[in-house]
Order: C-alpha cells, then sequence, then structure tokens
C-alpha cells in the first residue's frame, strides 16, 4: 500500500486514545506537543496518564468505549495490546470516516505513524510504508546526527526575515531570490558555529537593499 505523506495541525482538535499503557502514553506525550485535545478510553492508566488526567492535560472518560465517545473526534488511536480490540476501534473510526492508527496492525488504520526528526519548525519524516519501522528508525537515527540544533535556530532567523520580507510588498521572483541567496549562504555554518560576525555580514550582503544595518543587526541573536 502506498501513503500520501501530509502534516496535519492538531491544535484543539479532539483526538481519541484507546488504551493507557506505555505505547499510549508514548503518543499522548507527542501529541501533547502539539497542543490536541485529548481524550482517553482505558481500563487502566499508566501513573503518567493518571496525572495528565488529574492536571487536566487529558480527558479521562472511562474504562470502556462506545460510539458517543467518538463524537466531534478527528483522529482515533488505539492503543491497546488487545488486536480484537484495536481492530473494533478500527471499523468504528472508520464508518465515521475518522483518521485512524491502530499500532502495529496496519491493516485496521487509514494512517501511519513515521519516525520523525524534529529540530524545531523543521521536521524531518521517514517512513517505509509499515514494511520495516526498524529501517525507518535507524535511517532517523542517522538523520539526527545530520541536522542540528543549529537548523532550529536557522529556521526561526529565515521565518522572521522572511515575514518582513513579504510586507514591503516586492515581487515574488525578486523575494524568492533574496530567499534562495540566505539559505544557499553559510549562514547555516555560522549559526553551528556561533560566528555572529559572520552572520551579520552574510545578512548585510544579502539584505542590504531591503534593510538598514541597524535592521540587520536586530536578527542577530548572539
Amino acid at each position: 500500500m502506498s501513503y500520501y505523506p501530509i502534516l496535519v495541525d492538531l491544535e484543539d482538535r479532539k483526538v481519541v486514545i484507546v488504551g493507557g499503557g506505555n505505547v499510549a502514553q508514548r503518543k499522548i506525550d507527542t501529541l501533547l506537543e502539539y497542543h490536541a485535545d485529548i481524550y482517553i478510553i482505558a481500563k487502566d492508566l499508566t501513573p503518567a496518564l493518571q496525572s495528565y488526567a488529574k492536571a487536566n492535560r487529558i480527558q479521562f472518560l472511562g474504562p470502556d468505549l462506545n460510539e458517543s465517545h467518538l463524537d466531534g473526534a478527528f483522529l482515533v488511536i488505539a492503543a491497546t495490546d488487545d488486536m480484537h480490540l484495536n481492530h473494533k476501534v478500527g471499523e468504528m473510526a472508520k464508518q465515521r470516516g475518522l483518521l485512524i492508527n491502530a499500532v502495529d496492525q496496519p491493516k485496521d488504520c487509514s494512517f501511519i505513524v513515521p519516525s520523525v526528526v524534529k529540530r524545531g519548525e523543521l521536521v524531518i519524516a521517514v517512513s517505509t510504508s509499515g514494511k520495516s519501522p526498524a529501517l525507518a528508525k535507524k535511517i532517523r537515527q542517522s538523520l539526527s546526527d545530520q541536522f542540528g540544533d543549529e537548523y532550529a535556530e536557522f529556521l526561526d532567523l529565515m521565518g522572521r526575515i522572511r515575514k518582513d520580507i513579504l510586507a514591503q510588498g516586492f515581487s515574488q521572483e525578486e523575494n524568492s531570490r533574496v530567499f534562495h541567496a540566505l539559505v544557499d549562504s553559510k549562514a547555516l555554518d555560522a549559526i553551528a558555529e556561533k560566528d555572529w560576525s559572520l552572520l551579520t555580514s552574510i545578512l548585510e550582503k544579502v539584505l542590504k537593499n531591503r534593510f538598514s544595518r541597524e535592521a540587520v543587526s536586530n536578527y542577530i541573536k548572539g
């Protein structure tokens, strides 16, 4: 089966998790980073999930799933150690046209979760379409070594510059030239080496027709 790669905004969207063990906890820990509105059904919860529920970080709906729990849901995850229950959850979700991931049961899924490298707003997703999660993990670990924290800083910088440049009303072609010049420059290396003098010099050269030296200096954190 081939999967269409997509990034989804989960902020304030209802996500239903069935299962309260370590697998469910790992899923929830990730979902909380993306500000999903999480509801959980499970007979037992890990100590961490119990604390999340007490702090209202997640909503505990009780031990047994019923169809009304899926009302208003955007996404469903079946993460129990019961294959038959996971299958049942998958069928219920599919009948409602909801996105469903049943852990380690690809046939019951409408989407699978890739192995991810994240550096700030940079997201690199690796998938083997369910054929070998172990290989996806190995590739992710290799990519983790290649992409350091400087990418997060560089993207933060590019985001601020991009916003200011687009507000100036120049042509798309001219804006693209500036953005590509920054990406093709040594700015990323300068950030990695914390060479703020070099970074300033690069920005002044690329942005000289757009911003004053004082304005350029405001982009430098160092």
